[in-house]
This record gives structure tokens, C-alpha cells and sequence, in this order.
């Protein structure tokens, strides 16, 4: 797998060589890995080992129904309150952050309210803070570390 943009983790591989999996400890099972999952784990860990955000709040693969349409929110991140406060959208590290990337995390907000978006390919990063008073997103230089959010 490619190097990415975040610390390396210690990784539980399992499957065969046609087949390799990787264990995703919020879903508590072996997963396929393909890019986007490399990068999914590697950013729950870098979030869950270095920046203190509790595994217990958080939870990959999150279904969402808009309309009649169901669709998946990458992870979400949940308060103490279970209400929830993150939503993080992952791509593979071979494709490029565009505004289609942005225009599908904001339609997951419709239903979830949030007050931080992640957008990563594992090379870039991109978080913003939402100001729904003033209406506009506030890009931040980096993810904060949970007790600052």
C-alpha cells in the first residue's frame, strides 16, 4: 500500500494474498483493504492514538437515508450525548480533493447537523469548523485534538 500523510499504526492483516483484509477496530471485524480503507484506518488511528478522540464515540460505515436514497457516511464522530459532531469522508490517496468531494460530505450534513467536516485522501487533509450563525465554513490548519473541539 502506499505511504500516507499520517503516522503508522500497528495493523492486524489477515485474508490471503487475493484477498487481504485488515482489522477496523470500530466495526470490530476484518475488512477488505482496498486504498480508501487504508486511509479510513489510518486516520482512526491517528485520531483515536494521537489526538485522544475516544473509539467509543466513534463509528465507521454510519447508514444515512436521504429521500428514498441510502447512502453511508464514511465515519462520524458522536458527543457525549451520542449527537453527532464529526462527520469524516475518505478517498484514495490517487484521488484528488474536489468540490464533488465537499458537495457529498455537505449533503451527509443535511441529516447530521455537525460542527466539523473532514475531507482526506491520506495525503491532504482538509477540516472545517461550521459556523451556522454566520452561515459559512471556517477551514482550520489542523484537526484539533478532541478536548479542543
Amino acid at each position: 500500500m502506499i505511504s500516507l500523510n499520517l503516522p503508522p499504526f500497528k495493523t492486524k492483516l489477515s485474508g490471503t494474498i487475493e484477498k487481504p483484509t485488515i482489522f477496523d477496530i470500530l466495526r470490530k471485524k476484518y475488512v477488505s483493504i482496498t486504498p480508501e480503507e487504508w486511509v479510513r484506518q489510518h486516520f482512526i488511528h491517528y485520531l483515536i492514538e494521537k489526538l485522544n478522540y475516544p473509539q467509543s464515540l466513534m463509528a465507521n460505515e454510519v447508514n444515512l437515508k436521504i429521500g428514498d436514497k441510502n447512502v453511508r457516511a464514511d465515519s462520524v464522530l458522536y458527543d457525549k450525548n451520542l449527537h453527532p459532531q464529526m462527520i469524516i469522508e475518505y478517498k484514495a490517496p490517487h484521488i484528488k480533493i474536489t468540490q464533488k468531494v465537499f458537495d457529498q460530505i455537505t449533503v451527509y450534513n443535511m441529516l447530521l447537523h455537525v460542527d466539523y467536516l473532514i475531507v482526506s485522501n491520506g495525503i491532504q487533509h482538509y477540516i472545517c469548523k461550521i459556523d451556522y450563525k454566520k452561515q459559512k465554513y471556517i477551514f482550520l490548519k489542523e484537526i484539533p485534538r478532541y478536548e479542543n473541539i
